[in-house]
C-alpha cells in the first residue's frame, strides 16, 4: 500500500460571514421643542433645536444652527397662520408689549429750515 495516501482533510464547519455595508449608525441629535407653549423663559433659554419649518417671532432669536432662543422674559407662545400654514413662535414678555416707544416729551424731529 504505497500509494495509497491517507490526507485528512477537515472541512469548515461554520460559513463565513460576508461583508455588508449597512453596519454604521449616526448619534442622535435630540431636536425639536424645548419649551411649550405658556412655559415661562428667561433670555438665552433654547425654546427649539430645529430641523422643521417654525419660524421665530417677536423676541425670539435665531441662532447659526437654526435654535430657536428667547431675547427676553417671557412665556411662550405658538401660533399657526390659517392661510399660510407657517408656524411661528413668540414670547410675550413678563412687562408686556413696547414694540414702538413714544417720545415722553412729545417733542417732534428738529426742523433744518
Amino acid at each position: 500500500m504505497e500509494g495509497l495516501s491517507l490526507t485528512f482533510r477537515r472541512w469548515a464547519t461554520k460559513k463565513s460571514a460576508g461583508s455588508t455595508k449597512n453596519g454604521r449608525d449616526s448619534n442622535p441629535k435630540f431636536l425639536g421643542v424645548k419649551k411649550f407653549g405658556g412655559e415661562r423663559v428667561i433670555p438665552g433659554n433654547i425654546m427649539f433645536d430645529k430641523e422643521a419649518p417654525v419660524h421665530s417671532g417677536n423676541y425670539v432669536g435665531l441662532g447659526k444652527d437654526h435654535t430657536l432662543f428667547a431675547l427676553k422674559e417671557g412665556s411662550v407662545k405658538l401660533e399657526h397662520h390659517k392661510l399660510s400654514g407657517r408656524k411661528w413662535v413668540h414670547i410675550v414678555p413678563k412687562e408686556g408689549h413696547v414694540l414702538h416707544p413714544v417720545d415722553a416729551n412729545g417733542a417732534t424731529a428738529p426742523s433744518t429750515a
